[in-house]
């Protein structure tokens, strides 16, 4: 064998080597891979080994795990004009990994603005004493609203918690004022009927 020979068969040896790093593709358990041939959409493929065909498919891995989105502090002004910083986390995960990559082109960041305007409209709704004792209400009312828009995303809201809920410092002064003259009152009362009954 000449050198031009060896060359060649170590020129080859290194293509089939590069073409079978290119065609053999490796997902894991938690995602999958949306294929595309040519920008048409051919299917997912995952979890596990598959082959695509280099330079003609392109994929995209999606994640399938329980993902957690901050949505921002806000002000929100409630029904009875008080003004609150909210903020609030979802918890969600990507149903059809197709409808994610096809249908929304950035379904986390949609997720997102959309959370921030429904967190308002919800809220904005209901006077102060309905946002801070009715948590749990809103919650789902707000998590339902979510739903209804990202499902045909393929995208579910699995959990939607109004994180923190800050007055107003001159807010916070007038409720302790009051919870005081509420104290007061019961105190009188108390002191007038222990005076009564001796």
């Amino acid at each position: 064998m000449s050198i031009i020979e060896l060359i060649l068969i170590f020129a080859a040896l290194v293509v089939l080597v590069v073409l079978a790093i290119l065609t053999i593709k490796i997902t894991r358990q938690y995602e999958r891979a949306v294929v595309f041939r040519f920008g048409k959409l051919l299917g997912v493929k995952g979890p596990g080994l598959f082959v695509i065909i280099p330079f003609v498919d392109t994929i995209v891995r999606v994640d399938l795990r329980v993902r957690q989105l901050d949505v921002p502090k806000q002000t929100i002004v409630t029904r009875d004009n008080v003004s609150l910083d909210v903020d609030a986390i979802i918890y969600y995960h990507v149903t059809d990994s197709c409808r994610a990559i096809v249908e929304v082109e950035d379904y986390e960041g949609a997720i997102a603005l959309f959370a921030q305007t429904t967190l308002r409209d919800v809220l904005g709704q209901n006077d102060l004493d309905t946002v801070l004792s009715d948590r749990e209400t809103l919650n789902h009312k707000i998590q339902d609203e979510i739903m209804g828009v990202t499902e045909p995303w393929g995208v579910k809201a699995d959990i939607v918690t109004i994180r923190d809920i800050s007055l107003p410092e001159n807010m916070q002064r007038a409720i302790a004022r009051q919870a005081e003259a509420e104290r007061e009152k019961r105190s009188r009362i108390i002191l007038a009927d222990g005076e009564f009954q001796a």
